[in-house]
């Protein structure tokens, strides 16, 4: 079978909406909610923290799915070029699912970190202890995705040095993504209104606006 078949499979595998599937089993539709994203932090606001992390864990295994397993079932090199771009065809899946007829699904942020995880683990982790650290201390989702998203290149960069020259290359652009898709929550946050978890005392606290 041909490598670019990955891309498909890739791309069908990111199309799941889990978050869409578990606000229906509850009968809520989480575009019309909260943020209206389809992503484990809008699952968490919705439908409660517990529904929000089985959504976090499907989301992000199927980005390791397609960057993990997928190119190991095809023979091709694993962490390599094809690796890579089946991982990137389940984050564009998440985030323009073919299951919800291309509409506007989640924002990518869990996706792209299984995608990661499979193909570069250990700073992978690294940047999920920093998106923790920054969620914890300032309560904002959106502030410890575009934190990680930094973090990441750097991390691969540092522990992965002369072996994934392309893997920091994609890194940085999904950064850029992980920016552009987060823009108005950026807006909201330099105006004092973006939605704020507090994490230590394990309730939401909202602010004006939609969410992220």
């Amino acid at each position: 079978m041909h490598p670019a078949w990955g891309l498909v499979f890739g791309y069908v595998l990111g199309s799941i909406p889990f978050a869409y599937l578990a606000g229906r089993a509850r009968g809520v539709d989480l575009r019309q909610h909260g943020s209206g994203n389809l992503g484990a932090t809008n699952a968490v606001r919705v439908l409660g923290a517990r529904v929000g992390a089985v959504v976090y864990l499907l989301d992000t295994l199927k980005g390791f799915v397609a960057a993990f397993a997928l190119p190991r079932m095809l023979g091709v090199e694993p962490g390599g070029v094809w690796a890579i771009a089946f991982g990137l065809a389940a984050v564009a899946g998440h985030v323009r699912p073919l299951f919800l007829r291309f509409q506007r699904g989640g924002k990518g942020v869990a996706t792209a970190g299984g995608v990661f995880f499979g193909l570069a683990p250990l700073a992978t982790a690294v940047t999920f202890v920093v998106f923790a650290l920054i969620l914890a201390a300032t309560g904002y989702a959106s502030v410890g995705s575009m934190t990680a998203a930094v973090t990441l290149p750097l991390a691969i960069a540092l522990l992965q040095r002369g072996r994934s020259e392309e893997l920091v290359v994609v890194a940085a652009a999904v950064a850029v993504f992980v920016f552009w898709s987060h823009r108005v929550n950026i807006g909201r946050l330099r105006r004092g209104e973006e939605h704020r978890f507090d994490i230590l005392r394990r309730r939401r606290t909202p602010a004006p606006g939609r969410g992220n």
